[in-house]
């Protein structure tokens, strides 16, 4: 099975030790996160004071692979707008979506909203908690 794609949601779980966060621990080594759910965890931690040498000293050990956001992805996000809309989906939401879509592999997240949506989105789901 292909390593899975994490929302920051998830990410974050697994970081502050919230619930589901064995769930990601278990599918870490090798799971995808995308730049743009990278910002958004980076944000949680700056919005606390942390630094950006802190920050960087707690993400670059994670056995994740980072990929880069491009204009094939963020088209494919950017068309997600209509299906997502309705469920308040976020930006970086609709990007760890089209992540997904093109590797091909589930996306894990903490928001079940996403459940909603996945069908239409063309994405296959796993709700961590």
């Amino acid at each position: 099975m292909k390593p899975p794609v994490l929302d920051a949601s998830a990410l974050l779980a697994l970081l502050l030790g919230e619930a589901g966060g064995d769930t990601v621990e278990a599918v870490l080594d090798g799971a995808v996160v995308g730049v743009v759910n990278l910002a958004e965890v980076v944000s949680h931690y700056a919005k606390l004071g942390g630094s950006r040498d802190d920050i960087e000293a707690m993400l670059r050990p994670l056995p994740i692979h980072i990929t880069p956001a491009d204009a094939a992805l963020a088209y494919e996000a950017g068309l997600l707008r209509p299906v997502t809309l309705e469920r308040g989906l976020s930006l970086g939401d609709r990007f760890c979506l089209a992540l997904s879509k093109r590797e091909g592999t589930r996306a894990l997240t903490a928001d079940r909203r996403w459940s909603e949506i996945s069908a239409a989105a063309g994405v296959e789901v796993e709700l961590i908690r």
